[in-house]
């Protein structure tokens, strides 16, 4: 990263570079317009979309972010950019503790599902559909080489705080999945509940990435942030209820992300966190 980037700016409310901006715009376009491509014969002879081709929009979509963070990362910083990525890919830089941020998911998850199955309606009982981790490891791996891979310390790079960067991603990143969002989780079509079940995915979602970049700027790991990305999908592939109704999916997808977001707010006022404010070391990406 050029020492411009390093230098940490004087108000903390510019936190979106322009090269960040650049990513963003590249990953949607790429992202979807390929997921347009593939449907694009069933919208033009006015036929609904199956639900096979719905979710084959989602491997496509993971051209835009993997790609693009590749691709700008080479255009921007040069070869220098790509070896730095690489050094950042690297197990090594996982700390063990880290790994601990990998049962939040799941353990949240099952928690709230449990909740719910007991107090509100069987409908909750978690499923067990433990093939479909293998969806979270490939979401996890491609789309971090860009998330956080390059748009995060870009947008660091520009803030004295990593929490507000972090959940401008994040929410960028729910509004990311907006072409594939009918055909995330188990009661597919939602119809009426499209926009109440987008909601509080992207509440979900925006949670997630603020624990990434948390991991992110006490570690510098690339792998860790694949990894928790990975362990999320999959929590919610393998254990989303197979009964559950489009409105008690959306609902249940709030009460996650309120036990997320209340996660957040314990670690925060504890200290876990840590300091929020960045130091001009942690905007670096060596």
């Amino acid at each position: 990263m050029s020492a411009s980037e390093t230098a940490l700016p004087t108000s903390s409310s510019v936190f979106v570079s322009h090269k960040a901006l650049v990513y963003f715009l590249s990953t949607f376009v790429v992202s979807w317009l390929g997921a347009f491509l593939l449907v694009a014969p069933k919208l033009l002879h006015h036929q609904s979309v199956p639900k096979f081709t719905g979710l084959l929009m989602f491997p496509v979509m993971l051209l835009g972010p993997s790609t693009s963070g590749i691709f700008l990362t080479w255009y921007f910083d040069g070869r220098t950019g790509l070896r730095n990525l690489l050094a950042r890919l690297a197990p090594s830089r996982i700390a063990p503790r880290g790994l601990l941020a990998l049962l939040i998911p799941p353990v949240l998850i099952l928690a709230v599902l449990f909740a719910l199955k007991t107090f509100v309606s069987p409908a909750f009982t978690p499923n067990h559909f433990f093939f479909g981790a293998g969806f979270g490891l490939v979401a996890g791996f491609f789309e971090e080489l860009g998330w956080t891979g390059f748009a995060l310390p870009k947008m660091l790079a520009a803030s004295k705080s990593w929490l507000p960067p972090a959940m401008v991603l994040g929410v960028i990143w729910g509004c990311w999945h907006i072409p594939v969002i009918d055909y995330l989780g188990t009661a597919t079509p939602h119809g009426r509940a499209w926009f109440p079940f987008f909601l509080a995915f992207t509440a979900a979602m925006t949670a997630i990435r603020v624990l990434i970049a948390w991991t992110y700027v006490q570690t510098q790991s690339v792998s860790l942030a694949q990894l928790l990305h990975a362990a999320s999908t999959a929590s919610l592939v393998v254990f989303s209820p197979g009964a559950a109704t489009p409105t008690q999916e959306a609902f249940w997808y709030f009460v996650y992300a309120a036990a997320l977001w209340l996660l957040i707010f314990i670690l925060g006022i504890t200290g876990r966190f840590g300091p929020t404010t960045l130091t001009s070391v942690q905007t670096q990406t060596e």
